[in-house]
């Protein structure tokens, strides 16, 4: 499932669609915010471009939201049913996680919809 050349290897490893042998990023720290979304022009392995055409990732806004929401029901359930806190605490937690996910949150949601236009091509993988 997680095995290389699946779909949910390039998500979660940010590597490239098309062979699995470069990180997209240029740092693969999300946390250094000025470099957040910084990414390679193309794989220096296979030669993929992973900017399709101009503003292609602006429809990873719309992955993001789906991925925001998702992070913050996970939160309102650790906090609200294994925590029992209360619904104050419940929104500072929801803030909180959001805040402290938003840079995994924005390159999840690159690399979810880059994969969704670009599969994996085990001749491009290096031997």
């Amino acid at each position: 499932m997680f095995k290389k050349g699946s779909k949910l290897y390039g998500i979660f490893t940010g590597t490239c669609p098309k062979c699995h042998e470069e990180s997209m990023f240029k740092n693969k720290n999300p946390y250094i915010l000025s470099e957040a979304l910084d990414m390679h022009e193309k794989c220096h392995n296979c030669g993929t471009k992973y900017k399709i055409e101009p503003s292609f990732f602006y429809g990873a806004m719309y992955v993001s939201y789906a991925v925001g929401i998702a992070f913050a029901v996970a939160a309102f359930i650790v906090s609200f049913y294994f925590f029992k806190a209360n619904i104050n605490m419940v929104f500072v937690s929801i803030i909180g996680t959001l805040i402290i996910f938003m840079p995994i949150i924005l390159r999840l949601s690159r690399t979810i919809w880059i994969n969704f236009f670009m599969s994996y091509d085990k001749n491009l993988a290096k031997k």
